[in-house]
């Protein structure tokens, strides 16, 4: 018998799920409860732009010309009850508004109406980042809920995708991590992955606490890296030393590496500013608060960059208050190939500097539309150019690879000043200052 599956939720992980599962060969059936965006994607769109994403559904998605056909789309509980063999859980774990914590109400929600429709032997698997002692209490509702008794299971498999790479992520993983309770539940994680296994992705099998906490451990780790070498910015700024040479040679120690060693202002989106607040929750709840206090001065580092680009382009400008001046800002979302604008540190540069007088002028190549909802007072511009047209100083905020292809030379015709702040470190300096402009970086000589 080959495996069903199902997803539900069809957001960012969802909609990559299962698109990667019928890629893999299986029958997917994934469910929503919002109406649209199931429309949506029965007609081969994406919710959100990622690379590779809109073509890998358009190869699977029942009803399109040339599909397979696998991969279709539901808001019946009952069918994916009746359907599936291995549920995953792919819904959203928001930060609780006014605090630290998780919201799991999206979570508890899903399995809460999966379970009274488990009437055949089930795995269910949740996939989203949940606080540690989650799964526990998940699998007590699944036992109270369905009908097919201890039939049905769950497992817990984190997600540990990247936005950009998210269709490489779960198709040819780097590892794939599985908290589980039974060797069957184990046996049909390993059918299910049997295909990147084989390809050499390491399969690790775990208890349930220690599953929970790898994606929230990985992502700590991620921010501390990322918060050091903005520290150290900081103190090359006061110091007159270069952040980018110094990361160059510590990058060397192979204990260390090169990733994740770019000064700049910081990291955004909707998982890490989140996940490693909820973990400082989650530990406090179980009293270990005091292993992770140091994860308090990652998060105020991080914040505290966008507050630098902020007074760095202050100084740039003269010292004086903004009020009058003319801010081109390249960049919007919080990393490349993402139209993705959640806590977007580039935004909140722009934002902070607009409201404090600045005629502000925002151009990113995919997350426009986004950052007009979030920031509708911004002015947008349809390129480059046309952003730096005029303006007294440009911000490069978010590392596109257009904006490092840009040329110096062209931009400086149109803009009113050739200044450029480079809160990305990821521009060539040479290049710009070749082409005449003053070329400035957190942590680095101006000269």
């Amino acid at each position: 018998m080959s495996l069903k599956i199902t997803v539900i939720g069809t957001g960012y992980l969802g909609a990559t799920h299962a698109a990667a599962m019928a890629e893999l060969g299986f029958e997917v059936l994934a469910l929503d409860v919002v109406k649209e965006k199931i429309e949506k994607l029965e007609r081969g769109e994406t919710p959100m732009y990622e690379p590779g994403l809109q073509e890998l559904l358009r190869r699977h998605v029942a009803g399109i010309e040339g599909s397979t056909g696998r991969l279709r789309f539901t808001m019946d509980w009952a069918e994916v009850g009746a359907f599936g063999d291995v549920h995953f859980v792919c819904v959203n774990t928001p930060q609780k508004h006014g605090e630290y914590a998780c919201d799991m109400s999206y979570v508890e929600s899903a399995v809460g109406s999966l379970a009274p429709h488990l009437t055949r032997p089930a795995l269910v698997v949740g996939k989203s980042t949940v606080p540690v002692g989650s799964a526990e209490r998940l699998a007590r509702t699944i036992a109270e809920l369905a009908p097919v008794g201890a039939d049905a299971e769950l497992a817990w498999n984190p997600e540990f995708l990247r936005e950009g790479l998210a269709v490489q992520d779960t198709l040819h993983p780097d590892r794939i991590v599985v908290g589980v309770r039974s060797e069957r539940a184990e046996k049909l994680l390993r059918t299910v992955y049997a295909t990147p296994v084989a390809e050499g992705s390491p399969f690790v099998v775990t208890d349930f606490p220690t599953a929970e906490l790898v994606k929230t451990a990985a992502n700590s780790f991620l921010a501390t890296k990322i918060s050091f070498i903005n520290a150290m910015a900081e103190v090359c700024e006061a110091a007159g030393g270069d952040v980018a040479k110094l990361a160059e040679a510590i990058g060397h120690d192979e204990r260390i590496g090169k990733k994740f060693l770019r000064a700049g202002i910081g990291f955004g989106g909707g998982c890490l500013p989140k996940d490693i607040r909820a973990f400082m929750a989650r530990a406090g709840e179980l009293g270990a608060d005091q292993a992770l206090t140091f994860l308090r001065e990652i998060d105020s580092i991080n914040m505290r960059q966008r507050g630098q680009m902020v007074e760095l382009t202050r100084e740039a400008l003269g010292g004086g208050p903004f009020l009058g001046r003319r801010v081109a800002v390249l960049g919007a979302t919080f990393k490349p190939d993402s139209d993705d604008v959640r806590d977007s540190p580039a935004l909140n540069v722009a934002g902070q500097i607009h409201l404090q007088g600045a005629q502000v002028t925002v151009y990113d190549p995919k997350g426009m539309e986004n950052a007009r909802r979030v920031f509708p007072t911004l002015g947008y511009a349809d390129s480059a150019l046309e952003a730096v047209r005029g303006a007294d100083v440009v911000l490069h905020l978010t590392e596109w690879r257009e904006f490092r292809e840009l040329d110096p030379a062209a931009l400086g015709e149109v803009a009113a000043t050739r200044l450029v702040l480079d809160g990305r470190n990821a521009l060539d300096p040479v290049a710009w200052r070749g082409a005449g402009w003053t070329y400035r970086a957190m942590g680095r000589p101006t000269a």
